[in-house]
């Protein structure tokens, strides 16, 4: 288990009713309604939560990945992230994700070279690797169009 040695920032938030209530952040940037995956209900759900908060923290990881690297980011860098709910072959609930990045004008062998070494660095690849099933998937959007 890795063992922080210095806290750079805590995200704090409350979360009342479970998946039909809300959450909060501490200093209040952060106030949104939940609703269940697939509801009707008019808020987010923490599966969206944690793909946008992953996907925004990889872009970094990208950032400072590529300055290791001596390799330009690309403007329009984007991920779209996935994280599906399903259940185990157990029956208990699980989590999979997949990180599709869009690094347009990359090479494909810089690309996934990279995508590889941000998936390194970023805290929250590295909370869910090995926990969860993670797929990782560098593309230059110009090229798939």
């Amino acid at each position: 288990m890795t063992q922080l040695e210095k806290v750079l920032y805590t995200g704090k938030t409350r979360t009342t009713g479970g998946r039909d209530g809300a959450a909060r952040s501490s200093d209040g940037r952060l106030d949104v309604r939940l609703s269940p995956p697939g509801s009707n209900g008019a808020g987010t759900n923490p599966e969206q939560l944690l793909a946008a908060g992953w996907s925004a923290c990889f872009i970094g990881a990208i950032r400072r990945a590529a300055g290791d690297l001596k390799v330009a980011v690309p403007a329009g860098v984007a991920v779209d992230a996935e994280v599906d709910l399903g259940n185990t072959a157990a029956g208990d609930f699980g989590l999979a994700a997949r990180l599709h990045v869009g690094l347009p004008g990359l090479d494909p062998a810089t690309a996934t070279q990279l995508v590889a070494a941000a998936h390194r660095l970023c805290p929250y690849s590295r909370a869910l690797t090995g926990n969860i099933a993670v797929e990782l998937r560098a593309f230059d959007p110009a090229a798939a169009a």
